[in-house]
């Protein structure tokens, strides 16, 4: 990013969502993670292992019902790796996946990581590669996963943390 001179804004721009709070969650109250993980991915497996450095689990609960999630871990000393999230679908659109980003990069922020990456696949959730976009997000790297049969495309974005 450095060699454009881009610096990407402090925060995100979330729009104000009325009843919705996002909370860390312990391993041991994964059960709505799991459940919604399954009606969005249709699939068990949320992430390969939870033994991960610095894992953070965030859950997004509008009035009270779960209504989406994001994990993530360490990936190295200076990058964060958001590995998987999502809203359920009739909540989608009305910003909860942008609130969940932001938090988990003010939380990742905080830590003193310099930088936050995610992959995508764009051909089955071209919505978080055009969130992605507008969100000053850079796209540093593009291969085909065989597991999934699918292009996919990594992300990163610098935060403010000091180096």
């Amino acid at each position: 990013m450095e060699r454009f001179g881009y610096t990407p804004a402090a925060s995100l721009s979330v729009p104000v969502i009325p009843g919705l709070t996002i909370a860390s969650i312990p391993l041991s109250q994964l059960d709505d993670v799991r459940r919604m993980n399954r009606d969005i991915f249709s699939e068990e497996r949320v992430i390969n292992s939870f033994e991960k450095e610095d894992l953070m689990i965030l859950e997004a609960r509008l009035d009270g019902e779960p209504v989406g999630f994001k994990v993530g871990y360490r990936e190295s000393k200076k990058v964060f790796y958001s590995a998987k999230g999502g809203v359920v679908a009739d909540q989608r659109r009305n910003g909860i996946a942008l609130a969940l980003l932001d938090d988990m990069m003010r939380r990742v922020e905080e830590k003193g990581y310099h930088v936050f990456a995610f992959d995508t696949f764009p051909n089955l959730h071209p919505g978080m590669t055009i969130l992605a976009m507008e969100n000053g997000f850079r796209l540093v790297k593009a291969d085909y996963n065989a597991v999934y049969k699918e292009f996919r495309l990594r992300f990163e974005r610098r935060t403010q943390a000091p180096f």
